[in-house]
């Protein structure tokens, strides 16, 4: 995320306050100081180190990778965020939310959002939350003949996840979602504040095309300046004395630098549709002509949640999970350090992998057991 130095908020705060568009070459500029500090990173040796895969489909703005060769195990499809670069979920092999599934014998599958071109700007909603996951899921019951397969969700990936359960309840499997928000509104987290900080997505741009990465980045952090600025020097504080917990504060810092846009039309229907109208929970929301409800979601859940946290606080996620119709449990995560941002401590933080993990693959294997294998 951004912090004060990459960008001159007191000037961003007046070009919104005039309503005047914001230059895409103030976020040409950003973004190409934000790739030089990343290969500053990577020049470090402190870039990602990801597990071997293999490419099982690749259609515009997203590719599906495997991973391992655990025949045997049930398949998993794990979910990012689409605003930030995938290997959140494969660090690095200490921190890989990916192997953790591959040691608890899982078929592991990632859909790896990739940025939308010019000619992807009129992706919405619909291509996020349905057509693209259910390419994703018929290419692995290609693969593994398995119709219905266990969807595991981080951020805003859970919230589209949430709504492909919800479309197709024959698909999945189990669903297991980490720090997701599904329920929005005024004052609702970090997305609420958003919608406060924007007044809209249109106008803050001074032509069409996609949503640059730097861009929401940006407003993310003039809207939680405590989590995106402050958080991050607390972390980098408490991590000195710990050269282990230094390392992954750095990683997660390098990733942070790896903007992506959004298709403009899925960005304008999340904020309108989700953010400010909050459709999914008040039984509103039509993709394709089927209406999603939460009652929809028939999946045994799995939600991940954090008290403290500012970006997806409890308000985002209890209401959901009280409304889901199947079997359900909810787990409290308590952060950790050298994580940079505890949004993310869920997939990389040391106490994660060691506690959470495999509370969550023995859900897994639980409930593969109770569906026949």
């Amino acid at each position: 995320m951004l912090g004060p130095g990459d960008f001159n908020p007191e000037e961003v705060l007046s070009w919104m306050r005039q309503g005047r568009g914001l230059p895409h070459a103030y976020f040409e500029q950003m973004d190409r100081s934000r790739r030089l500090q990343g290969a500053m990173f990577d020049a470090l040796g402190l870039g990602p180190v990801e597990t071997p895969s293999r490419v099982v489909l690749s259609k515009p703005c997203v590719t599906l990778k495997a991973y391992g060769d655990n025949a045997a195990g049930p398949a998993a499809l794990l979910v990012p965020a689409p605003i930030k670069r995938a290997y959140i979920w494969d660090l690095a092999p200490e921190l890989s939310a990916v192997r953790r599934c591959l040691d608890g014998g899982l078929r592991v599958y990632l859909a790896q959002w990739e940025a939308p071109g010019e000619e992807q700007q009129q992706l919405g909603l619909d291509d996020y939350c349905e057509r693209l996951p259910l390419a994703c899921v018929e290419a692995i019951e290609r693969e593994t003949g398995e119709r219905s397969v266990f969807v595991l969700a981080h951020s805003l990936g859970g919230t589209l996840a949430t709504l492909f359960a919800a479309l197709h309840p024959e698909r999945v499997r189990g669903l297991a979602l980490f720090a997701s928000p599904i329920r929005f509104g005024p004052g609702i987290g970090i997305f609420g504040q958003l919608v406060s900080a924007v007044h809209g997505t249109r106008e803050f741009l001074d032509r069409g095309g996609n949503f640059p990465g730097s861009f929401l980045s940006m407003v993310s952090y003039l809207a939680a300046p405590e989590t995106f600025g402050w958080e991050r020097q607390a972390d980098w504080i408490a991590s000195l004395a710990d050269p282990g917990a230094m390392r992954s504060h750095l990683l997660v810092q390098r990733w942070t630098l790896d903007e992506m846009p959004l298709a403009r039309r899925f960005c304008e229907e999340v904020v309108e549709w989700l953010l400010r109208e909050n459709r999914f929970m008040g039984n509103r929301l039509e993709i394709g002509g089927a209406k999603a409800r939460p009652e929809d979601v028939q999946a045994p859940l799995f939600c991940v949640a954090d008290r403290r946290c500012k970006v997806v606080p409890p308000e985002a996620v209890v209401p959901f999970y009280e409304r889901a119709a199947g079997d359900k449990r909810l787990l409290w995560y308590g952060g950790d350090t050298g994580v940079a941002l505890q949004h993310v401590g869920m997939l990389v933080g040391e106490s994660a992998h060691r506690s959470l993990w495999p509370d969550v693959l023995q859900w897994v294997g639980r409930v593969a057991g109770e569906k026949g294998g």
